[in-house]
């Protein structure tokens, strides 16, 4: 993937922010299942695509924690790992 991909020149490497891989094992993941999917190069979300905040929500969610309350200090401001962003549980990874 590219770094800039809006100018003549499209140089540099980066990661792939519209489609990506992730796995998890155990802790409540649903046990060899496939969710969501990319197109045939990989480059891109088709098909049940996951934010990073649903994601956050979800993991939060394994861990026994209630994501809309788990708040930190950051600069003497509340912060959260859903960014006021509305992150929500993905059922179908939960087992």
């Amino acid at each position: 993937m590219i770094e800039d991909d809006s100018g003549p020149t499209r140089v540099g490497r980066d990661h792939n922010t519209y489609g990506f891989s992730m796995w998890g094992a155990g802790g409540g993941f649903k046990q060899g299942h496939v969710y969501g999917a990319t197109d045939e190069l990989g480059h891109k979300a088709v098909g049940n695509g996951v934010n990073h905040f649903d994601y956050h929500a979800t993991l939060l969610h394994l861990f026994g924690l209630d994501a809309e309350r788990l708040n930190f200090d950051s600069n003497n401001r509340a912060m959260s790992l859903l960014d006021n962003q509305g992150g929500k549980v993905i059922e179908g990874l939960l087992a």
